[in-house]
């Protein structure tokens, strides 16, 4: 089941700076191992959206809580809700 997550960061844009490369290689060894599915910020880096794989939302808060932004305090709030996917614009993927 796919779960959707919107996620608020903190203010703090050092700490986003500093926690960004482990938290992108954490997200992309989740999309390796079927867990993450889309993922990216918003424009003014406020926070982001992501989509996971999961059987259950404890699961999904799992991730959240071991991603290292989550560890490292970048993520201050989050709303999980379960997610279906109806169409993808292929067209519009980044390369």
């Amino acid at each position: 089941m796919k779960f959707a997550a919107v996620i608020e960061y903190t203010p703090d844009k050092s700490k986003i700076a500093q926690f960004r490369p482990p938290h992108r290689e954490y997200l992309m060894g989740l999309r390796k191992a079927g867990k993450a599915a889309m993922a990216g910020p918003f424009t003014d880096d406020s926070g982001g959206l992501l989509i996971y794989e999961a059987e259950t939302k404890e699961e999904v808060e799992r991730m959240i809580r071991e991603d290292p932004f989550g560890q490292g305090g970048v993520f201050v709030s989050w709303t999980i809700r379960p997610w279906n996917l109806l169409w993808v614009n292929q067209d519009l993927m980044p390369a």
